[in-house]
């Protein structure tokens, strides 16, 4: 179930050489159950820090971060480990799929290390991949599909366990337009069923399809702003809108000879009869992500 997140004058530091470099600030912020936001900064604004903290995947300096009633900064590695597997999604830039395993395999990892057993863990897997369009795929490693589908793979991994978070960490980065569109609308139907989704990245267009935009200087908010994607409201289709406008930014950024024999930034082999699936409307077609 969702959960309520909230930090509290978090700090981290770390020591280079003979230097004290402050990446995160004392940020507070508060994030509701079921909210969509988006943390946006330039590099080295620290909103990698902050979405490693979240993640659990470092230890602030200082401050607090609480999942929730459980309090997380200062857990032992171990129970951060834990906390991980039961509570927190995650969703790569670059995917982070395991290259011997197949896409089912890869979806089915957390709940391994969960404890669910062999038959309930593919199972529930062979579901997600089914609702994000990949029911005739699962048996595919990842260097057998495009970029698109294997970030579909890894959209459906994070959604395995029923994590209270989701981070998603520059989730468009490594794709072409069409299927970064794609992307985003999966993410926003997340948001829809009633998931909490952080979305880390430094793309104004793509920050926002959320409902919150928080933004990150030199390691302190600086902004954060509300973005009125609810229906009726006064910028009810702004999510569709903003989509629309990260495509064709994305399309002018992309609009360069390509090279080599991949699909132009999709970060996948070059199309085939079975990559047909990320330009198809399969968002459309495929069941609520959250029956």
């Amino acid at each position: 179930m969702p959960a309520h997140i909230s930090i509290d004058r978090l700090t981290k530091h770390y020591v280079v050489g003979h230097d004290r470099v402050v990446a995160l600030d004392n940020v507070s912020l508060s994030i509701e159950p079921g909210s969509m936001v988006a943390v946006m900064g330039p590099s080295g604004s620290g909103k990698s820090t902050l979405m490693n903290l979240l993640g659990l995947l470092d230890t602030p300096t200082s401050g607090s971060y609480r999942i929730g009633d459980a309090e997380v900064a200062g857990l032992s590695d171990a129970a951060r480990s834990r906390e991980r597997r039961e509570r927190i999604g995650f969703i790569f830039q670059s995917f982070n799929l395991l290259p011997r395993k197949s896409a089912l395999e890869n979806v089915a990892i957390p709940l391994m290390y969960a404890g669910v057993g062999r038959t309930e863990r593919l199972e529930r897997s062979a579901t997600l991949l089914r609702q994000v369009g990949l029911g005739d795929r699962m048996r595919h490693r990842p260097t057998e599909l495009s970029g698109g589908q294997q970030q579909r793979v890894a959209i459906a991994r994070a959604l395995v366990n029923e994590p209270a978070l989701i981070l998603a960490d520059e989730p468009t980065g490594n794709l072409d337009s069409q299927t970064g569109r794609e992307v985003l609308a999966m993410l926003r139907q997340m948001h829809a069923a009633g998931r909490t989704i952080v979305v880390v990245t430094h793309d104004r267009a793509v920050a926002e399809v959320a409902q919150r935009i928080v933004t990150l200087v030199d390691g302190r908010i600086v902004s954060d702003e509300l973005v009125d994607n609810t229906a009726g409201g006064p910028a009810a289709g702004h999510g569709q809108d903003a989509l629309a406008a990260w495509g064709s930014a994305s399309d002018e950024r992309s609009n360069v000879p390509a090279t080599g024999s991949g699909q132009a930034g999709d970060g996948g082999p070059a199309p085939d009869a079975g990559s047909a699936a990320d330009a198809s409307p399969a968002l459309d077609a495929s069941p609520a992500l959250d029956a």
